[in-house]
């Protein structure tokens, strides 16, 4: 498959083709192909955080009773 920004699969970025995966809906937006996590690397060790500007994020969300709930 290619698209007309780039002549093929081969030569695109990973980036790239997330990009291209992410925004290929008819109404998709560039909102959609942003990234959602940080990967850093400390002492040898891979970490992967979401991202803080991150739209979705895993785990029960504000107003639900697991979110709610005092220790």
């Amino acid at each position: 498959m290619s698209t007309p920004e780039h002549a093929s699969d081969e030569e695109m970025t990973s980036a790239q083709k997330r990009h291209d995966q992410l925004t290929a809906a008819p109404e998709a937006t560039e909102a959609d192909a942003a990234p959602r996590i940080e990967v850093s690397e400390h002492d040898g060790n891979t970490r992967i955080d979401i991202a803080s500007e991150a739209p979705v994020r895993p785990g029960p969300g504000p107003g639900m009773p697991e979110a709610d709930s005092e220790d």
